[in-house]
């Protein structure tokens, strides 16, 4: 039998394929699907599992009101294969304090899966509702998919992880695509390209030449390579000058920065550490112009310590500064007890002095605040984080000034994923730094995600990154997503780098989701019309 054969073979399996056997199949394409994301970076394997999407929403069509049903249920299958082995590692949060928050593993591992499912399974039914009998089917599921994604992204404060576009991000040539159409550009793209080979199965009877779509999937792919690697020809890294970075990885446990006894251990191995030698040349802090230490750095509220704040002061010599996180008491009277907080970045100078502050927007939930904040902790559940009332959300979106430095955009841990709630187009900074606490998710492929998207964040707005994270992975990367240093996953240590400088606003940094709008909103309008013309022939 040839390879068409074969191909064609399997297709007709899983299409006439129903109940546990149907699901399977789904769940099976779904996980193997996950092994496109970091740190596999393995996308070829979308070629084999996006068809079998297309394939399992052929076969929906014997059931019933029109197989929508089944081919949503097909999408919670697929979904929830490509999320579990995706988001596991959100798992190992709700074991640093195992003896409070063990028994909601069960709920993280699956129960979030399931939910994010639904967004699949709302594309798949989507998909179906304007299926057609020919190729521009692949263009349906593109569309569809990708709405279910951005809802995914938005829907009760959003959580865009895994975005299926991020398959495009390596190698970085492809990634160059989304500083013209971002990331829900490149999600549309990613399904339509990896889910053409399903048509190969189709022959004369739905089309006189089904190789056509997988042709034009691969070109469009070359395309983009090509794009990008004349954008990285045309876009050398270039400099700030005079600025010196110098990130601190401390690698602390989880439960060590939580803990206020830790106090003195916490301050001291931060203070040493920053002063580190990084070679022979080296002469520690005093090489430097703008130390970072990571987000929520500290198990107290940094600002009412004056003996941390003395220390970081003896620390920093004239003319450095120091961009740290650290969480925020709100400002209430004298001998109000403090219950909740803010998660802040501090801009500190030399002397002390506290020069900016950023309060975080992007609360995360379940780790800094609950749904139905008041009504849970009447029946005894908290945050991961364990701030009754939950974290104070900042109240907007702005730059911080820092001495000798070009403006900075600052974002706290997941701030970074959003790509939406990157940049204000009116006060556009020099970079972006990204402080951040993977040390949640001990060494798995999380912090590697999570490094993924942010990279992605400078693509898209032409901003350097510049990363700080407890555990890993900190980096410095320039406006087209080049690494100019980095300190990996479980490692102790700092990073010194200069800063990148910033290349013009992209398309994307200019007009944001409106080029991915028209291209999804052209294709609907395409395929809609492809299926009433079959419809009235």
């Amino acid at each position: 039998m040839t390879l068409t054969g074969n191909l064609r073979a399997a297709g007709l399996a899983i299409i006439l394929s129903w109940g546990w056997k149907r699901a399977a199949i789904a769940l099976v394409a779904g996980a193997l699907s996950a092994l496109a994301m970091a740190p596999f970076n393995a996308w070829p394997v979308l070629f084999l599992t996006f068809p079998v999407a297309v394939w399992l929403i052929d076969g929906a069509g014997a059931g019933r009101l029109g197989g929508i049903p089944a081919a949503a249920m097909a999408g919670w299958w697929f979904g929830l294969g490509y999320f579990v082995p995706g988001l596991y590692w959100i798992g190992y949060a709700f074991l640093v304090d195992a003896s409070t928050f063990a028994w909601l593993l069960p709920f993280a591992i699956l129960g979030l899966p399931a939910y994010l499912a639904l967004f699949t399974a709302l594309g798949f039914a989507l998909a179906r509702l304007i299926w057609t009998r020919d190729a521009s089917r692949v263009i349906a599921l593109a569309a569809s998919l990708t709405l279910g994604e951005w809802l995914r992204g938005h829907v009760l404060t959003g959580f865009p992880w895994n975005t299926f576009g991020y398959a495009l991000t390596e190698p970085l040539a492809l990634a160059q695509t989304a500083s013209l159409i971002g990331l829900w550009g490149l999600t549309f793209l990613a399904v339509a390209i990896f889910a053409s080979p399903a048509v190969l199965i189709d022959g004369r009877s739905r089309g006189r030449k089904p190789w056509i779509a997988p042709v034009i999937a691969v070109s469009l792919l070359i395309a983009m390579g090509i794009f990008g690697a004349v954008r990285l020809s045309l876009h050398p890294t270039t400099m700030v000058a005079n600025v010196k970075l110098r990130i601190m990885q401390p690698n602390l446990q989880q439960d060590v920065r939580f803990n206020y006894s830790a106090k003195a251990e916490v301050m001291q191995k931060y203070l040493t550490l920053s002063d580190r030698a990084s070679g022979p040349q080296s002469t520690g802090v005093r090489d430097v112009s703008i130390l970072i230490w990571p987000e929520s750095a500290f198990p107290f509220f940094l600002t009412r310590e004056a003996d941390a704040m003395a220390q970081i002061a003896e620390l920093l010599p004239k003319g450095t500064v120091l961009i740290t996180g650290s969480v925020r008491a709100p400002d209430v009277p004298p001998g109000v007890r403090i219950t909740r907080a803010y998660n802040s970045i501090y801009v500190i100078d030399h002397d002390g002095s506290v020069l900016s502050i950023y309060d975080k927007l992007h609360l995360v939930p379940f780790g800094e605040f609950l749904p139905f904040q008041d009504w849970l902790e009447k029946i005894g559940l908290e945050q991961l984080t364990k701030v009754q009332g939950g974290f104070i959300p900042g109240t907007r979106r702005r730059t911080m000034d820092i001495p000798n430095a070009p403006r900075a955009l600052p974002l706290i841990c997941y701030e970074a994923i959003f790509p939406g709630d990157v940049a204000e187009r009116d006060d556009r900074p020099g970079w972006i730094v990204n402080l951040t606490n993977d040390g949640w998710f001990g060494i798995s492929t999380g912090p590697y995600q999570h490094l993924q998207q942010a990279r992605l964040r400078a693509i898209e707005q032409g901003l350097p990154v510049v990363r700080a994270a407890n555990t890993g992975i900190s980096a410095v990367i320039d406006p087209i997503g080049r690494f100019v240093a980095r300190l990996d996953l479980g490692l102790e240590g700092v990073l010194d780098s200069p800063l990148p400088s910033a290349i013009p606003p992209t398309i994307y940094s200019r007009v944001g989701d409106i080029p991915a709008a028209i291209i999804i909103a052209a294709a609907l309008v395409f395929v809609i019309r492809r299926r009433v013309a079959k419809r009235t022939a």
